[in-house]
């Protein structure tokens, strides 16, 4: 009876401790976000001059280079948040906590219908040096990020953190952190459609 008993309870003990890695579609996924995100923000900015990278349609609105500061914020404190989770033994007992999915939580961040005022930790005030240090600064922290993502067995799916609008995963955050970046790109398209966008 024990030689049937001790195997049942090791399989029970590992089925419990074995860390849920990322599928193979959940990696590709975020590999992918990430890297349109990043490529996107690379595309508007790309040739801008002095004037165009600081350029205010009024006074109290950001410019490119103060949504790419605030950018280059998040990456590293959203990112940290992730790493944060990770502190924590996974619990699949808490999966129902997690009321959105992936396609709604990047539906909400990217849409910028809904204006929110960030909080003071993630306002630009040239914490990185000029403009170049800071767009190098996120290239280089993004190019990190992938990294981890593309080669990851940590547990993402079953640690968990806190959002405005609920509790996410630590895959979410990280899918998060990429539609944030999304979100502030648009911004900065908005800024360039402006009639006052200076031409050079």
């Amino acid at each position: 009876m024990k030689k049937i008993i001790l195997p049942l309870f090791v399989l029970v003990l590992v089925s419990f401790t074995t860390d849920t890695k990322l599928t193979d579609e959940e990696r590709a996924f975020a590999i992918e976000e990430m890297s349109n995100s990043r490529d996107h923000l690379a595309n508007v900015v790309e040739g801008l001059s002095e004037a165009q990278l600081n350029f205010k349609s009024t006074p109290e609105a950001w410019s490119i280079a103060e949504c790419v500061e605030h950018i280059t914020i998040s990456e590293n404190t959203i990112f940290g948040m992730m790493e944060g989770t990770l502190k924590t033994d996974a619990d699949p007992a808490k999966r129902a906590d997690v009321k959105m999915t992936d396609t709604q939580l990047l539906g909400i961040i990217k849409d910028r219908s809904n204006r929110v005022k960030t909080s003071e930790p993630f306002e630009p005030t040239g914490k990185y040096g000029s403009y170049e240090d800071t767009l190098k600064a996120f290239m280089d922290k993004r190019t990190s990020n992938l990294s981890y993502i593309k080669d990851t067995n940590d547990d993402l799916r079953n640690r968990y953190g806190q959002l405005p609008f609920g509790t996410v995963d630590a895959y979410q955050i990280v899918l998060f952190m990429s539609g944030h970046t999304e979100r502030h790109v648009k911004q900065m398209e908005e800024i360039k459609a402006n009639e006052n966008f200076p031409t050079e």
